[in-house]
């Protein structure tokens, strides 16, 4: 087990400091208290725990009082504060060492004796101190009970952070870890951990890990992919649609639009088939076992890693606990506490708030139907010919800027990279402020209904929160691809009694080969997208504002008068300006980071059925990430602060739930959106091998005639009005057009073909999920959830400790 290596040991005590009670405990560079250094570090060595920024406040200004009342606060808890003047005001804090003994002493291990003796002192890593740090700075109160949160919304401090400081860990990083062309290299998990803490390190194991076994998903994703371009051309339901010369169709629109061949749709019906074929079904269970495979096995690696870590007991409430206790020894614990009326207003918020996310998805209908009416009447005769792609294909581009205003803006926006820039800060500033607290839609909703519920800890509180932005993040990204799935050419009627919009448009077709091209490309123009003008985005903005902030900052020298001596340079200026410089991060920093790959999850997992490329195209993207996230927390923005954990949360929660969710979709997409069953029904009840007993024609032969019904355009309805004079059909002689449903030709009611499918969909849907959850629970019946060496080694530390404890009781006895 790799150990992180603790700052310089420094061995001497704090000296009481006391300060007039008009005066704050500051320390000039040149005179801070020699007890609290190491007599043989050079200053440019000492290490500083954090660094609060100010703005230069009026002397004897409400903020000016309220940030001398902070600091004070500060010193009689044993800090040093060291300030540095510039265009703000820094103040660099670094705790006494006798917090960091309590630390040790609460969570020691009873049975390790180098901790048994009081004054026994052993430093600890950077990280843990960090992390101690930072929890006495946001839980001190002031005199007028204000937290440095409070402080900081009031603009009386500007920021806080702790530094990136020339480490070796962070050295080895930089040159190992945070480079492209260690792309396809072996992440250095020890070191994040060291340098960034366990919270930030599980992050990338798991997302190691699921890149890992992603690549077999994608391999397996491919095959199929190439196995549907094989029967391109071969498909017996293609080769009907491209041969169906004289079936004339329905009109699409009612105003103007021509009826159409059959035929003319050629290319996109053997697209379909392409991707719509038995290989969807393997490869749709496969998905549903790899997705429990892929949890099991990380539930195991992450057993074994924290095992090396020596955290696999750790408890999170015992470790707050004595935070709370060391900032306070007075504190008491907030009680558990249940409140029915808070929880029923929240569920009734959350059910809310979900009604408006799917009312934005069927704002994107209404404009797919739309645009639709509006392309065929086009004058372009490519938008007439292709006026559904086109509104499909827009539609999909539209909902990703949905996506964007309802969940990325704010982080372009909050990023503040335009930080630094005078020439652009007031040009910008107010008018982004006011798109982030406007577009920052669900983020806000899901920390307001957070404040309602009154969670006990922080890890409540996130854990909470974690719940209602994904959900509400599923909806946003999922709404419309839910409609495309299982409502699109369902709920749309037929010809003479179509369902409209406003009683005006009426409601899309799904080509009469399937509606699943319509979802193909839907969900591959979003991942495209995301994975490429979200990551460039991600990526350039703060890299771009970095170099900019960099030629800015560095200052011209001053001309020396002639005698004149040059006034030495703080040393730990440049290094606090620095890390100032780099983009800020906070609390939802990493957070931000496990969504986004939670939602690539669900891409790859639920609707793959469709999009069989899901898990290549996330494989390759999930390769870069790993790198663009390590360049972005290394070189381009401040440090995080370091959280302990032994787990990723409760986003595994969430991936089981996905797991879940993804049977269920699949199930639903081949049942109801593919034309697998319908197929499957023909073939062996209505095809020629089983009504004529012939073998020597394809058994799908027919399917396409037998899959359309006949209308009578007498009995279209008195608002439409058909186009006149269309090339290469007779408009004299058209009597009736086809259309994709079950429905007789009399009446316009449902053949008994048509309940025949809705029995074999529902009996399919049934019997895949019920396979499908049996394989799941087989699946992680069998893979273990810990490895055996972890709990050898668990049961052989408890028999060790036991023996100690009994050999230590036979001695006392003795004595």
């Amino acid at each position: 087990m790799q150990v992180c290596k603790p700052p310089p040991l420094q061995l001497n005590a704090i000296l009481p400091v006391t300060a007039p009670e008009d005066e704050i405990l500051l320390t000039p560079w040149r005179n801070f208290p020699f007890e609290d250094s190491d007599p043989f570090a050079s200053a440019d060595e000492e290490k500083w725990d954090f660094v609060l920024v100010s703005d230069i406040h009026e002397v004897g200004s409400t903020k000016e009082i309220k940030r001398k009342k902070f600091l004070d606060e500060l010193s009689k808890k044993g800090f040093i504060i060291k300030k540095i003047e510039d265009k703000k005001l820094f103040y660099g804090v670094r705790a006494p060492k006798h917090i960091f003994r309590k630390y040790q002493w609460l969570l020691r291990n009873p049975q390790d004796s180098r901790l048994q003796d009081s004054d026994a002192h052993h430093d600890i890593p950077v990280t843990t101190r960090i992390r101690i740090v930072n929890f006495i700075l946001q839980n001190t109160v002031t005199p007028d009970l204000e937290k440095l949160r409070d402080l900081i919304k009031k603009n009386v401090f500007e920021t806080m952070f702790p530094l990136h400081e020339k480490e070796e860990v962070r050295e080895f990083l930089k040159e190992k870890w945070a480079r492209w062309r260690d792309i396809f290299c072996q992440q250095p998990i020890e070191k994040i951990r060291c340098y960034f803490g366990e919270k930030v390190a599980l992050y990338f194991a798991w997302l190691g890990w699921y890149t890992y076994l992603l690549g077999f998903a994608a391999l397996m994703g491919l095959v199929v992919f190439v196995a549907g371009i094989t029967v391109f051309n071969s498909s017996q339901v293609s080769k009907e649609i491209c041969e169906a010369n004289n079936t004339i169709m329905c009109p699409l629109c009612d105003q103007k639009c021509p009826f159409w061949l059959l035929s003319d749709t050629c290319t996109y019906a053997r697209v379909t088939h392409m991707i719509d074929n038995e290989g969807t079904v393997i490869f749709a269970m496969f998905m549903a076992i790899w997705a429990t495979v892929f949890l099991e096995l990380w539930k195991r690696q992450r057993a074994t890693v924290v095992t090396n870590w020596d955290l696999y007991m750790w408890d999170e409430d015992e470790e707050e606990l004595a935070l709370e206790l060391i900032n306070n020894l007075q504190h008491e614990p907030r009680r558990y506490q249940h409140s029915y009326l808070r929880s029923t207003i929240v569920l009734i918020l959350v059910l809310i708030m979900i009604a408006v996310l799917i009312g934005i998805a069927h704002a994107l209908v209404i404009y797919r139907v739309v645009a639709t009416a509006i392309f065929t009447q086009s004058d372009f005769e490519f938008f007439r010919e292709q006026a559904n792609t086109v509104a499909v294909m827009t539609g999909a581009v539209l909902h990703y800027l949905t996506i964007i205003i309802m969940t990325k803006v704010q982080s372009v926006a909050r990023g503040g990279w335009w930080q630094g820039l005078p020439f652009l800060h007031p040009i910008i500033n107010t008018p982004l402020l006011f798109y982030t607290s406007l577009l920052q839609v669900n983020r806000h909703v899901a920390l307001f209904l957070c404040d309602l519920e009154k969670p006990r800890t922080f890890s409540q509180r996130e854990n909470n929160f974690t719940i209602k932005i994904f959900i509400f993040q599923f909806f946003t990204n999922f709404s419309s691809l839910i409609y495309i799935a299982f409502f699109l050419g369902r709920i749309n009627g037929h010809p003479g009694n179509y369902v409209r919009i406003a009683g005006k448009w009426r409601l899309e077709e799904c080509h009469p080969s399937g509606c699943i091209t319509d979802l193909f490309i839907q969900m591959a123009i979003i991942m495209m997208l995301k994975q490429t003008i979200s990551n460039l985005v991600e990526f350039l903005v703060p890299w771009i504002g970095h170099k900019i902030r960099s030629r800015q900052k560095r200052p011209k020298k001053r001309n020396m008068v002639l005698g004149e001596e040059e006034e030495p340079e703080d040393p730990c200026k440049k290094q606090w300006l620095s890390n100032y410089q780099l983009s800020e991060v906070n609390i939802f920093s990493l957070f931000d980071e496990f969504l986004e790959m939670v939602i690539q999850y669900s891409f790859t997992t639920i609707f793959v059925a469709a999009f069989p490329l899901a898990p290549l195209l996330a494989f390759c993207n999930n390769l870069f990430e790993i790198r663009l996230d390590a360049i972005k927390m290394m070189r381009l923005r401040r440090r995080m602060v370091p959280r302990k954990a032994n787990d990723i949360g409760i986003w595994l929660q969430v991936l089981e739930a996905i797991g879940i969710l993804a049977v269920i979709g699949n199930g639903l997409v081949i049942a109801i959106t593919s034309d697998f069953i319908p197929v499957q029904v023909y073939k062996y009840t209505y095809s020629p091998c089983m009504t004529k007993n012939s073998t020597a024609v394809d058994c799908l032969t027919g399917y396409i005639n037998h899959s359309l019904s006949v209308f009578h355009i007498q009995d279209f309805e008195p608002h439409t009005k058909l186009a006149e004079n269309q090339t290469g059909i007779i408009w004299d002689k058209i009597t009736e057009c086809r259309y994709r449903d079950y429905r007789n030709a009399d009446d316009y009611s449902y053949t008994v073909q048509f309940w025949h499918v809705f029995a074999a969909r529902l009996a399919f849907l049934i019997l895949f999920e019920h396979v499908a959850l049996c394989v799941k629970l087989i699946a992680a019946w069998y893979v273990p959830d810990v490895p055996q060496s972890v709990k050898n080694h668990v049961l052989d530390e408890k028999h060790s400790n036991l023996r100690k404890e009994l050999s230590m009781m036979e001695y006392s006895t003795e004595v």
